[in-house]
């Protein structure tokens, strides 16, 4: 299930109702700095701390996630896949949300709360990786998606009229 602009703010909100703490990283931090660019899913990198873990699975639970890689059952991640420092890909109610253990170089959440910009959503913070961080993740990464956009989140770091380079 693709999410859009305004499931990716329930998520948010479901998440902060919860206290879940995490990171907003990927495209949506990008988006929420200016960025005119297309995403189809929300992307965190959350607590492992045993407290956050509970708290995030309660999350999980009134969405009814699921990993969305295993299309053969219905498989829902536990307290062992949360806390290490992989990849948890999800289908829940309200669009798909990649939960991240670590980012990069094995950033973890930790890692990167230094490197965030607080937004409110409707009378709650949230943390975003602020924008040049963001730009960093992706070069590291080199993935084709992500160097594709590296041109516009430039543009938008840099604050320049007109239309991003060529």
């Amino acid at each position: 299930m693709a999410a859009s602009r305004a499931r990716i703010g329930d998520l948010l909100r479901l998440l902060g109702r919860h206290g879940v703490e995490h990171v907003v990283v990927g495209g949506v931090a990008a988006v929420l700095q200016g960025a005119p660019i297309l995403t189809r899913d929300l992307d965190i990198v959350h607590s492992r701390s045993p407290e956050n873990i509970r708290r995030l699975l309660a999350a999980l639970s009134e969405l009814h996630a699921c990993y969305r890689t295993r299309t053969d059952r219905r498989f829902e991640p536990g307290e062992a896949e949360l806390a290490s420092p992989g990849h948890q890909l999800l289908s829940t109610d309200l669009g798909d949300l990649d939960l991240l253990g670590t980012v990069g170089e094995g950033r973890a959440f930790d890692d990167l709360l230094g490197r965030s910009v607080r937004f409110d959503l409707s009378g709650m913070t949230v943390h975003v990786l602020d924008l040049a961080a963001v730009i960093e993740l992706k070069e590291t990464l080199g993935r084709e998606k992500d160097l594709a956009v590296l041109p516009i989140l430039r543009h938008v770091l840099a604050g320049r009229d007109g239309p991003p380079p060529g």
